[in-house]
């Protein structure tokens, strides 16, 4: 085993009588005088290289540790994503040329946006699934991104708008409902700064520096891809074309919702109690860092971890690092005195396995101990054993002693200490700052906080799933992955992001129904337009997402596994069950109400660069008089 006090690394031979024993430094441990993050490649090959003779020999050697661990860019995976994206525009748009566009756009987008992180990788540490999750969310939003505008743009084109015409219309609409979605989604991401935790705060900025990349390719590369295509974005045809709006008829979305609307109680609580029902995982996460047994199947770190904690114990795996400062002004005798009864009474602690002979230093008043603890260290009575060791161990049989508890176990214990006790705050902080930005897109006081408690809803309930299966176990094996704790910066990276992406869906679909209501005044009416007009778009993104981030199961980091996961499914939740039941039953009750804002606020608030307002609406082809007509009138709350 390679183990240092930032890092551990593993090594593990097989004797001669077919048991195991370490090799390491002092018989025990092997120290690099580097960070894990700071040693070179070449030493670590090195250090492998020097088992050579051992490995020839036909003896088994295994490594495993933090200095293994390398940063990634986009894995094999996205390729996957990225071909089940190619069926789900196709099927979306029934064009090959306007399945290419999006495809193209996200593609140069995501390209430009790896090459900048590695250029910020250059002056900081990103992490090693940083780049793969950056590269996960610069390619869903990407495509999502270009598909709305791509929309947009055909839909002008078929209401008789050139493509000259056309382009800056789409951009005026849903080019700016994609920038205040982005702006959203990179403010709730780079929020993570406000919680102080390096790699967490990096890892925010490398998802925001790839969500930025794609906002600016959505407004200035995707119109000029457009404009290349001119007339002929709907060439090589797959299907017959489908529009759902603006065609004079009544679509199977303004049917469905105008059901919604006539019954918008008994939809209401349907629904939330769903996904209420599937929130309730979530009181009983556990938050930590999965070990070395979680690593991929197969790997010589997963297979240091078994080797370890089959001869030795699953604690080998982990132990803990206690450090003990003495008052110098003693003798050398009530030192030692005073450092073998700290032992005695660690190795009595319930819980310890074992501890070491402590090592003193030169001058004698500093004792360093390994307490090797009888769980594995993401085990639930590991983390019970450091706060014990802490509150009430040390300082009952050292209390004229300084004492610490360290190591990385003791560390991943007191990371997800921190961030569990942060997570409130930082949630109130990401929805209130969304609130604004929606309250000054949408002139509302109603609709952002509807918003905000939808987002919440639908973000609980991927985050119970996420519990389910990832620290429960529910079909764990389906997916590949390892039951365990949810790693502790899990829950605020997906919160930032999540709720981000869902405020994409919330901003496209509402702008288009305060786009009808503008012109009609007719809440219901402008709902059910506003849904028809953009349901079959939002259902084709939202499938582009899923595939995309499901496609990163077949990642071998078990945090991707978990980030892919939470986010497909929460991106399936939110464009399903909220977008289309959730929305359209609150309206209904809400009607005329949900526009509401006090007329000194709507004085205070700044005006957009090209906000609709009632006077002046955006352009935008809507449903025609007849169709109207023939929608069933809802009663208005």
């Amino acid at each position: 085993m390679v183990e240092g006090p930032e890092c551990a690394r593993n090594l593990l031979r097989a004797g001669p009588d077919g048991g195991q024993y370490e090799l390491a430094v002092d018989e025990e441990t092997v120290q690099f005088t580097e960070r894990a993050k700071d040693v070179p490649k070449e030493s670590v090959e090195a250090a492998q290289e020097a088992f050579d003779p051992v490995r020839e020999a036909g003896e088994q050697v295994e490594y495993g540790g933090a200095v293994l661990q390398e940063e990634h860019g986009p894995t094999g995976s996205e390729a996957i994503g990225l071909a089940a994206a190619v069926l789900v525009l196709l099927v979306a748009f029934g064009s090959v040329f306007a399945m290419v566009v999006p495809l193209l756009t996200a593609l140069f987008a995501l390209a430009l946006g790896m090459s900048v992180l590695n250029m910020v990788a250059g002056v900081t540490t990103i992490g090693t699934s940083g780049p793969v999750v950056a590269a996960m969310i610069g390619l869903g939003v990407g495509i999502d991104y270009a598909l709305l505008v791509v929309t947009r743009h055909r839909e002008g084109m078929r209401a008789g708008h050139s493509p000259e015409e056309s382009i800056p219309l789409a951009l005026s609409t849903a080019g700016r409902s994609v920038l205040v979605a982005g702006a959203t989604v990179i403010v709730a991401i780079l929020s993570l700064y406000l919680i102080g935790i390096p790699f967490v705060s990096a890892l925010g900025l490398a998802s925001a520096i790839t969500v930025a990349t794609t906002l600016l390719a959505a407004v200035t590369l995707l119109p000029a891809v457009l404009a290349v295509f001119g007339a002929k974005l709907d060439r090589f045809r797959v299907r017959r074309l489908r529009f759902d709006h603006g065609t004079g008829r009544v679509s199977g979305w303004h049917r469905w919702t105008g059901h919604v609307q006539r019954r918008p109680w008994p939809y209401l609580l349907a629904s939330a109690s769903v996904l209420i029902a599937m929130a309730l995982p979530l009181f009983s996460l556990r938050l930590g860092t999965a070990d070395g047994g979680s690593a991929a199947e197969g790997s010589t770190e997963r297979r240091a971890y078994e080797l370890v904690a089959k001869d030795f114990g699953p604690g080998w795996t982990g132990p803990l690092v206690v450090t003990a400062q003495f008052d110098g002004q003693e003798s050398k005798a009530a030192v030692t005195r005073q450092v073998g009864a700290l032992r005695t009474e660690l190795q009595s602690a319930e819980g310890v396995q074992e501890v070491r002979p402590p090592r003193l230093d030169e001058a004698g008043t500093t004792a360093v101990y390994t307490v090797v603890p009888k769980s594995s260290p993401d085990d639930k009575s590991t983390e019970q054993l450091v706060h014990r060791l802490r509150e009430d161990v040390l300082p009952d049989t050292a209390d004229d002693a300084e004492t610490h508890v360290g190591g990385s176990t003791a560390t991943s214990i007191d990371l997800a200490d921190r961030l569990g006790s942060q997570m409130a705050w930082f949630m109130s902080f990401v929805v209130g700052l969304s609130f604004l930005l929606l309250m000054v897109e949408f002139r509302s006081l109603v609709v952002p906080l509807k918003a905000a408690v939808m987002n919440l809803l639908s973000v609980g309930a991927a985050y119970g799933v996420v519990v389910a299966v990832f620290q429960w176990g529910w079909g764990a094996g389906l997916l590949g992955a390892e039951a365990g704790p949810v790693e502790s910066f899990a829950p605020v990276m997906l919160f930032a992001v999540l709720f981000g992406l869902s405020m994409d869906y919330e901003v496209f679909l509402l702008s288009r129904v305060r786009e009808e209501y503008l012109r009609s005044e007719d809440p219901g009416a402008s709902v059910r337009n506003g849904i028809a007009a953009t349901a079959r778009i939002i259902t084709a993104a939202a499938s582009v997402m899923v595939v995309v981030f499901g496609s990163f199961q077949l990642n071998d980091q078990r945090t991707v596994n978990l980030f892919g996961f939470g986010l497909a499914v929460a991106i399936a939740i939110d464009a399903t069950l909220v977008r289309l039941v959730l929305v359209p039953s609150v309206m209904a009750i809400l009607g005329k109400s949900a526009w509401w804002i006090p007329g000194w606020l709507q004085r205070f608030l700044p005006q957009l660069p090209g906000e609709a307002t009632a006077d002046e609406p955006a352009p935008s082809p809507s449903l025609s008089t007849a169709a109207a007509k023939d929608s069933q009138p809802v009663p208005r709350a």
